[in-house]
């Protein structure tokens, strides 16, 4: 890995507060009397005792709970029985492939065509030009790109085992469901075909981004021509049983349902229940600016703290909530960590897809800026590698600081 602020890496190794047994501390734990004197959200802890998980009719009445910080408490019960006081962060570097794509999703922001002024297409070369001044600090390389019209599987081999010739100790952890789907039409492979030349390429792990809503009638307004629904499922089954793990999202606050969030949450428990594949779920809020989405319902800060509570309660399977940065800001991040979320991504270095749609999160983050924001929550920093195998605490000088109170 290299070394971090002039220490190595393996100078503090802490275990993790554990996901194993997780219900059993939930049932030790002192109940706030918020949750107590509120029957919705007791239903909801006695059915993750006792059932091991809540059903769809609850997870859609946790949405119009109307006490909010009792909500947020309950989350960050389950998250504290998870993962105790630690919140999970790693060193990462974006690097977007290309901005040319055969679609034009009407969310997307980042998308142009091939003539536009704006269009590039990183060559192995660039590729490895954008990572090499980061490369003694970072651990993850996150790569995701358009669907470029003439690119197919050889271009992406040559940019993983670029890499990995170069940086051996990076991880690569690139592409969406829909990328993968776009090269085994070009490369005319199966999805199974395509992974397995990837895995041996480079690749070690995949994002999860493109979910939208998994809900086909959404994804029809939002996103036409797209993967379905069903296909993005499949692929991240698929890399699943290849021993590829692999995150999963949520875009929401466009034109879906209540209902179908949780729809969507369901199906995501459903494949984590067949293979165990998917390491955290990232649920961001769609970003308004400069796209073509006018009928959007926007979500307000609020909502987005709601359907992070929702998350960690409802996706029982699924070990870690990701708050999102470059998405919704360091100041709803914050808030986020005693809402259910345990996981703030890490330092990013670059991104564009984001901040195209009009996110002003700070690109320039170094681990004290991230460790601060973790200290304001009266929360462990614990900086991790992409796959949560490995984990060190993080000794920059805490700094006095007022602790954050949940609001609604």
């Amino acid at each position: 890995m290299g070394n971090i602020e002039g220490k190595p890496v393996h100078e503090e190794v802490v275990p993790l507060g554990g996901t194993n047994d997780w219900r059993k501390r939930l049932i030790s734990m002192p109940i706030p009397n918020s949750i107590l004197r509120n029957s919705t959200l007791k239903q909801a802890l006695d059915s993750l005792i006792h059932k091991g998980r809540i059903d769809r009719t609850l997870g859609v009445e946790l949405y119009f709970e109307t006490d909010i910080n009792a909500l947020f408490s309950l989350a960050h019960m389950v998250k504290y029985a998870r993962f105790s006081d630690q919140i999970f962060f790693n060193q990462n570097l974006h690097v977007n492939t290309t901005n040319i794509c055969v679609l034009a999703c009407r969310f997307c922001a980042f998308r142009k065509g091939p003539r536009h002024e704006d269009a590039y297409e990183l060559s192995v070369e660039e590729y490895l030009h954008r990572i090499d001044p980061f490369s003694t600090d970072i651990d993850e390389v996150h790569s995701v790109g358009g669907l470029h019209p003439t690119w197919n599987i050889e271009h992406y081999k040559n940019l993983y085992s670029g890499a990995k010739q170069k940086f051996p100790h990076i991880h690569i952890k690139s592409l969406t469901a829909v990328e993968i789907k776009h090269l085994a039409v070009r490369s005319n492979l199966s999805v199974w075909d395509v992974l397995v030349e990837l895995r041996n390429s480079g690749l070690d792990s995949i994002p999860g981004g493109g979910a939208e809503i998994l809900v086909d009638s959404v994804r029809d307004r939002i996103c036409r021509g797209k993967e379905s629904s069903q296909e993005y499922l499949d692929i991240h089954r698929s890399a699943h049983h290849l021993g590829i793990p692999s995150n999963c999202t949520m875009l929401f606050g466009t034109v879906e349902s209540i209902e179908d969030r949780i729809t969507h949450l369901e199906l995501l428990r459903e494949l984590q229940d067949e293979t165990n594949g998917f390491q955290c779920f990232v649920p961001y809020p769609f970003l308004p600016d400069f796209t073509r989405l006018p009928e959007a319902q926007l979500a307000t800060s609020s909502e987005i703290l709601r359907m992070i509570a929702i998350s960690r309660i409802m996706l029982d399977n699924i070990p870690h909530i990701k708050a999102y940065r470059m998405n919704i800001g360091n100041e709803v991040t914050q808030l986020a960590l005693l809402a259910g979320a345990d996981d703030i991504d890490g330092t990013v270095g670059h991104e564009e897809i984001m901040h195209s749609a009009g996110s002003t999160a700070p690109l320039d983050s170094g681990v004290q800026e991230l460790v601060k924001l973790i200290h304001e929550s009266n929360q462990i920093p614990i900086r991790r590698n992409t796959i949560y195998s490995q984990f060190f605490v993080e000794n920059c000088e805490k700094q006095e600081s007022n602790i954050l109170p949940v609001v609604a």
